[in-house]
């Protein structure tokens, strides 16, 4: 029996992915969260053989949650389950231990054959998602540029991002100019949509 956990913000959405996966003879769903936060608490309790993680969830995203589960229950399998099919979103989910990545609009069979599939250690991506995001090349923001300009999103001053982050005023906007020059935008809030419909953020 194949032990799952399904992180799903949406409860109709998730008590609908339990109902099919359910259905399954060989899969069991041992545990359910709604956020980031609780999916990794659910996952260090009941030890599943695969976490199925949403991407966009409250209190932290399925790729952070991700990592976390990867470090504290390693011999979890972590696939991400998304309607955003980003290629910036592929590559962090990748980095941050996923082993498959796949979204939503997929046919419930693809579902469970995935669960299957990455219990046995395969890799499971999205085909077209995968082919999007080795055309789109890598995220070109670096770290220090993807923090800076995720806390400009919220329209912070370049005053109020410095306390945050224990930068310079002057670093901070060097790593904005870099990030808006890198995104191709005319200014922060630009760079930050871009950045986030690319999901680089």
């Amino acid at each position: 029996m194949i032990r799952v956990l399904l992180a799903e913000d949406q409860a109709m959405v998730r008590g609908a992915l339990v109902s099919l996966l359910g259905l399954e003879p060989d899969i069991e769903v041992v545990g359910e969260a709604a956020s980031g936060p609780e999916a990794v608490a659910v996952a260090r309790e009941v030890r599943p053989d695969v976490a199925l993680l949403d991407i966009e969830m409250p209190g932290g995203d399925g790729i952070t949650a991700a990592a976390m589960i990867r470090e504290e229950v390693p011999d979890c399998r972590v696939v991400i389950l998304t309607t955003f099919g980003r290629p910036g979103y592929l590559r962090r989910a990748m980095e941050a231990g996923a082993v498959a990545f796949l979204v939503k609009d997929s046919p419930a069979s693809e579902l469970a054959a995935a669960v299957r599939r990455v219990r046995r250690g395969e890799r499971v991506i999205d085909p077209d998602l995968a082919a999007v995001a080795l055309s789109a090349g890598p995220n070109p923001l670096s770290p220090r540029e993807r923090d800076v300009l995720a806390a400009a999103a919220d329209g912070s001053t370049v005053g109020d991002i410095a306390g945050r982050l224990h930068l310079s005023e002057g670093t901070v906007r060097n790593y904005l100019s870099s990030a808006i020059h890198k995104t191709h935008a005319r200014n922060r809030i630009e760079a930050v949509r871009r950045a986030r419909s690319q999901g680089w953020l």
